[in-house]
């Protein structure tokens, strides 16, 4: 059955069984949980990171950005966590699905791409070196979807 709405439920650990309509939160390990919202019992886990899922909580209710794609899951549904509501998004086809998983995997590396291994931002010159090998990556990346959807390239 077909969640419309979350009971949302903050935790400093997510419980091993999860209920059917809640909506764990623990921020101690920045990550949320929930039965998938179509009721085909799935787990889905949502990490709050700078490139994954953010979490807004405006004092009674929660909502999670960007949507929520399913797509490893037979039921392959997708929706968004609104003020606690669900609001149900249109499927997408599977070329849809990699090149979002592409930009993904891009995002990361050029988030990651801009701190050292200690984590802290870069310098400027250093910054500006890094902008100039994200805008090539970028480049590689538009370059990559054009032929995956049979465009040709602009570059």
């Amino acid at each position: 059955m077909r969640i419309k709405q979350f009971n949302v439920q903050f935790k400093e650990y997510i419980p091993e069984k999860l209920q059917e309509g809640v909506l764990y939160i623990s921020m101690e390990y920045a990550t949320a949980s929930h039965k998938c919202a179509c009721g085909c019992g799935q787990e889905v886990v949502t990490p709050f990171t700078p490139t994954d899922w953010k979490l807004t909580f405006d004092g009674e209710s929660v909502s999670l950005s960007p949507s929520i794609g399913n797509w490893s899951y037979l039921c392959r549904s997708h929706y968004f966590i609104q003020k606690n509501r669900i609001v149900w998004a249109q499927g997408m086809s599977q070329k849809a699905i990699a090149s979002g998983r592409i930009l993904d995997r891009v995002h990361k590396a050029n988030h990651y791409e801009q701190n050292d291994a200690t984590g802290v931002e870069l310098n400027s010159s250093a910054r500006q070196s890094q902008d100039t090998k994200s805008k090539s990556m970028i480049d590689k990346f538009l370059d990559i979807l054009a032929r995956f959807f049979g465009f040709k390239s602009a570059g």
